[in-house]
């Protein structure tokens, strides 16, 4: 049987970033330094639940950021945008993900994709659900991933031992009365958020979820109003990839996230979910295949949203 054109593009992608040995495994989370280097995979789904796979992509690694705009998205539906809006800005930053800086004149964080929104935002969730915010989060970011999650108890002990940076911003944050005096407990579901386990598989199912409208690709169940998905696609848009997101929404042009265990998640609105995992990072982060394969995925199939090929969202169309 004659292979899809895109499992075809993604094996010889696959094949050729394969190669590239740039970039090496976070270290500042010490269990996340013990993640095989070599492992990589790239998955994509398409709105309608069309799987195409290729490499490690049955391979459990932590959601970490990519954590982020799915949080934003429940806060956006749990207190609407103008309240949130008041707690965490949607700016484009600049600065590194763990950066101690807020916006002069407002003391919000710049957006929900770095660590002082993103724990601004699980802080907002903390309070309006206390104990069963956690509960909360894993049972959406399941139902987006089409099975049940569970987290990776080693790495969220790690993260809660180390992370003494993310705790310098939470009491910044509690400072300036961006979180409730719980904060404590508001900042461990912040770590087992970013614990949560999963594949290169189910976060391309995330993604196309969230092309499809915020309806699960295979079952049409919704998990995310529309409300909530335009934020989140519209935040990863312009702050997905760090103090990269501008060269990517100029390289690539279309919503993401990445997170420092290696995953890369990439959205082509109503049509694809792009995900792809290996632990090599950049300088800034993210990860280098993933980099590169989605620039590439882009550049031959007009994926850009102001390319002249990607007409009225439409290219793949006659493809999926």
């Amino acid at each position: 049987m004659e292979k899809h054109e895109l499992q075809v593009v993604i094996e010889d992608l696959h094949e050729r970033y394969g190669r590239l040995t740039t970039g090496e495994v976070a270290t500042y989370i010490p269990e996340l330094s013990k993640a095989d280097p070599e492992r990589f995979g790239i998955a994509m789904v398409s709105s309608s639940g069309q799987l195409f796979k290729t490499g490690d992509c049955d391979v459990p690694f932590t959601i970490q950021s990519v954590s982020k705009p799915f949080t934003f998205g429940l806060a956006i539906e749990a207190y609407g945008a103008e309240r949130v809006s008041q707690y965490v800005g949607v700016e484009p930053s600049g600065d590194a993900f763990n950066a101690i800086e807020l916006q002069h004149g407002t003391n919000r964080p710049f957006n929900p994709m770095v660590n002082s929104g993103a724990i601004t935002v699980t802080a907002l969730l903390h309070a309006k659900y206390g104990r069963e915010t956690f509960d909360i989060i894993l049972d959406r970011t399941s139902k987006a991933a089409g099975r049940p999650l569970v987290v990776d108890e080693a790495v969220y002990e790690s993260e809660r031992r180390t992370g003494h940076r993310n705790r310098a911003i939470a009491h910044l944050l509690l400072n300036f009365g961006l979180v409730h005096d719980e904060a404590e407990s508001a900042f461990d579901v912040y770590f087992r958020q970013c614990a949560i386990l999963l594949t290169a598989v189910d976060l391309a199912t995330m993604a196309a979820t969230l092309s499809n409208m915020g309806q699960h690709p295979v079952t049409g169940d919704p998990v995310f109003d529309l409300t909530s998905t335009r934020a989140m696609l519209a935040i990863m848009f312009t702050c997905g990839m760090y103090d990269y997101s501008g060269e990517w929404a100029y390289r690539v042009g279309v919503p993401a996230k990445s997170g420092v265990s290696g995953g890369v998640m990439a959205v082509v609105n109503r049509q694809l979910g792009i995900a792809t995992y290996s632990p090599r990072l950049d300088t800034r982060g993210n990860s280098a295949r993933g980099i590169e394969t989605c620039v590439e995925l882009a550049s031959r199939f007009g994926l850009h949203a102001f390319d002249c090929l990607n007409v009225g969202s439409s290219f793949l169309t006659t493809m999926l």
